[in-house]
């Protein structure tokens, strides 16, 4: 080291998760205790440290840097040199480097701290009761930040002008709220109002709450400004008032996650277990898929479910709100069906107007919106379902270097990506691009990551389906684009979700892709390395009548099914619960359709084979929404415990010149074969799931690639992958599944800007 007298300078120079989690302060205050001098500053690519001191006590910092650092905050890159030290007094904060090209990262929206939650509830606090309260460990991150770096000057909350004392807190090393950017307290920051649904003012502040509660009581629905957007409140024990909901929302069955008060009452409606209470009570606070044992809630709340999204209090108002309540409440996304939610009180007025009866409101402007993260436990370990508040834009390690690239995903459950370095920056949940207003917040996010991060893609990438929506959006861009095959991205997302690198045998299944021949994919096997990829195996391929509107009817792939097996015999038999569904003249028109090959795709798709096994064994002949069928069929298998399967058979010779062909005729044969004889409902299902997974084993027998990876929306269903995984475990193979990118639609993103990176042929600058 170079010195001046005893003295020694160290620079550091660290990336990852280390602005708004008080880290600054921290160094600060470290520095101080150890006598050090120097600096410490936020750069648009992180934190830059200088000390200086002797040998042995600067050594001893960068070791304590790195080993007490902010629980919220992480290093992804830590370059430390040393310089020729220049005999510096004091241990400053310095102001914000605005130079350079922008790599920090925007960090989530994280749960109020135990700290602020006894703040909150102290009488003697001057907090006392305000829903704004926070700090450097808690509160609204990525729904107030405009642009790095992460400072007050570049959030939402720069126009609240800081009193006397959160000043005073904000100034001060020792206090945990030093350098906390949306630093608030009831004199100068946001405040509360409940408008009626014309906007009149009704009361403010401590009353507005009051109304609001009152109004939760008494069977109405509250439209509240949350975190990152509006949610819908109604009490989820009052069947009428979730009804009411439901119908003005337009939302006829598809479940709502309720907020429960605390733990304890979480544990008293559903089975919780150590890591599923992890997730409940971390920094993101998700919903969590929860198995319900108690059905004291609505029967509207979610209808013919066997688990119940649940979700603790996050912010200060929600704790507030309920303590006061002491009762679950439906806790919705601020829309209406296929509409981004609201984040603004004006539009939450026109948009909301008609669903809520009271708006509870406040000031301080959300710059994005941020839905509720969904979550659930699978094999022990966090399954990330919809990736939004609490997770996203933390990146993805993509473990190799990245080009410009902004990947915009899909058409349903859509997100976006950028490539930043060696990392994936994956947005939070946008939704179905659907309408109008679904498109505009689709462009919005994009206008967000590329400016966040000042990213001019050198490519973007898109779904290989010309008629989405954001591959359209590709196509009229002026950069250069190109499209990814879908269930091959769904397989590089996967592996960038388990940091692994090929060759692996990717089994990709889901409702539909865009296959290469022009049919529609969904039962794909798919050997992946980085090379590329080929098709090494599929499932049998049945027609729908319909297209796209066997989506929401399980019956048309039933009859599909039955088509494909005995012809026009197949719809002849009147005694199936699917052929039954429909009405003789929609049966001749059925019948029409398939003969003549009218407006009917064939797809090799497992998502509407699970569909059609729904139909046949009359679970569900209509969905009133995507994946209903198969929920259907996954929580009556969850209900027996049986190793019975049904029969298939693979053809093909080898897999490498024409994949092979999955054939689930004896399977289907067995099902009708067990209706016939009357099996039970759940023993179908059971044995229909034990099939698919014997499917898997064989073909990855037959292949031979060690590292298996299960990916695309099937791999939701928690019976399936449960039992796939442990039997390739048992069968010698290495399997993996999702964590932290979502298995369906919403993280082919990340897949997507993979593709492109293995797509370049020069490596990039």
């Amino acid at each position: 080291m170079k010195t001046v007298g005893q003295l020694v300078r160290i620079r550091m120079d660290i990336r990852g998760r280390v602005q708004g989690v008080g880290f600054r302060p921290f160094v600060f205050r470290l520095a101080r205790e150890m006598g050090l001098s120097g600096w410490v500053s936020n750069s648009l690519e992180g934190v830059s440290v200088e000390a200086e001191g002797s040998p042995d006590v600067v050594n001893l910092f960068a070791q304590r840097l790195i080993r007490e650092k902010p629980h919220l905050s992480s290093f992804e890159i830590l370059e430390s040199r040393t310089l020729e030290a220049v005999g510096r007094r004091t241990f400053e904060i310095r102001e914000s480097q605005t130079a350079g090209t922008p790599t920090a990262l925007v960090l989530p929206d994280t749960a109020t701290c135990a700290d602020c939650l006894r703040e909150l509830f102290d009488v003697s606090d001057r907090r006392y009761l305000y829903p704004f309260v926070n700090c450097t460990n808690c509160g609204p991150r990525y729904s107030i930040i405009e642009s790095l770096p992460y400072d007050r000057q570049n959030t939402t909350m720069k126009r609240f002008q800081m009193c006397r004392a959160c000043t005073s807190e904000y100034n001060d090393p020792s206090n945990r709220r030093f350098h906390a950017e949306p630093n608030a307290c009831p004199a100068c920051g946001p405040s509360l109002r409940a408008w009626d649904t014309q906007g009149h003012v009704v009361s403010v502040r401590e009353d507005a709450l009051r109304s609001a509660v009152r109004a939760l009581r008494q069977g109405a629905t509250v439209a509240i400004k949350g975190l990152g957007g509006f949610q819908l409140l109604v009490a989820a024990k009052d069947d009428a008032a979730v009804r009411r909901l439901r119908l003005r929302k337009q939302r006829e069955e598809k479940p709502f996650a309720v907020m429960y008060p605390s733990l304890d009452s979480v544990a008293k409606a559903c089975e919780v277990n150590e890591c599923e209470n992890a997730i409940l009570t971390s920094p993101a606070a998700p919903i969590v898929l929860l198995r319900r044992h108690s059905d004291d809630l609505a029967p509207s709340v979610a209808p013919g479910n066997s688990y119940l999204g649940v979700m603790l209090p996050y912010t200060p108002l929600h704790h507030i709100l309920m303590s006061d309540l002491d009762f679950p409440i439906v806790a919705t996304s601020g829309n209406r069906s296929d509409e981004p939610i609201c984040i603004d009180e004006r539009e939450a007025l026109e948009r909301l107007g008609r669903v809520a009866d009271l708006l509870l409101v406040h000031n301080r402007p959300i710059a994005r919106h941020v839905d509720d993260s969904v979550t659930r436990v699978i094999l022990g370990d966090i399954q990330v379902l919809r990736r939004a508040r609490g997770y996203s834009p933390l990146p993805i390690d993509a473990g190799r270097p990245l080009c410009s690239t902004l990947a915009v995903g899909g058409h349903l459950k859509n997100t976006v990506a950028v490539a930043v370095r060696n990392e994936v920056i994956m947005s939070q949940h946008i939704g179905d691009l659907e309408s109008a207003a679904s498109f505009d917040a689709f462009r919005r996010v994009v206008n967000d990551l590329t400016g966040f991060y000042k990213v001019a893609p050198a490519s973007i990438v898109a779904d290989a389906h010309p008629d989405y929506i954001s591959t359209r959006f590709a196509a009229r861009s002026d950069a250069p684009h190109f499209s990814v095959q879908h269930h091959y991205a769904h397989v590089l997302s996967c592996m960038a979700d388990n940091k692994i690198e090929g060759p692996v045998l990717g089994v990709a299944w889901d409702g539909s892709g865009f296959g290469l021949d022009g049919t529609i994919w969904g039962g794909e096997f798919l050997r992946v390395d980085d090379a590329g990829w080929r098709r090494v195996a599929h499932f049998r391929k049945f027609p729908i009548p319909g297209g796209d509107a066997a989506i929401r009817e399980p019956r048309r792939a039933a009859c599909g099914v039955l088509y494909e097996l005995f012809g026009d015999v197949g719809l002849g038999m009147g005694e199936l619960p699917p052929v039954q569904a429909f009405t003789p003249q929609e049966g001749r028109v059925l019948q029409g359709m398939l003969k003549q090959q009218l407006n009917t795709p064939r797809t090799s798709s497992v998502g509407r084979l699970f569909d059609a096994v729904a139909s046949f064994i009359g679970l569900r002949h209509r969905s009133n929404f995507e994946g209903q069928a198969a929920m259907d069929l996954e929580f009556a298998a969850d209900r027996v415990h049986t190793m019975d399967t049904y029969g298939f058979r693979l053809s093909g010779d080898s897999g490498l010149s024409r994949p092979f062909i999955v054939d689930w005729d004896q399977l289907f044969r067995g099902i009708l074969d067990d209706i016939r004889r009357h099996e039970r409902v759940e023993e179908i299902a059971a044995k229909f799931h034990n099939a698919l997974v014997e499917i898997i084993v064989d073909v990855a027998r037959r292949i031979g690639e060690k590292q298996v990876v299960l990916t695309g929306g099937c791999f939701q269903n928690r019976y399936l992958t449960e039992h796939a995984a442990p039997r390739l475990l048992a069968e010698g193979f290495r399997p993996y599944w999702h964590h932290h990118v979502p298995p369906n639609d919403g993280g082919i993103a990340v897949g997507q800007v993979l593709a492109a990176a293995l797509e370049q042929e020069k490596p990039c600058a």
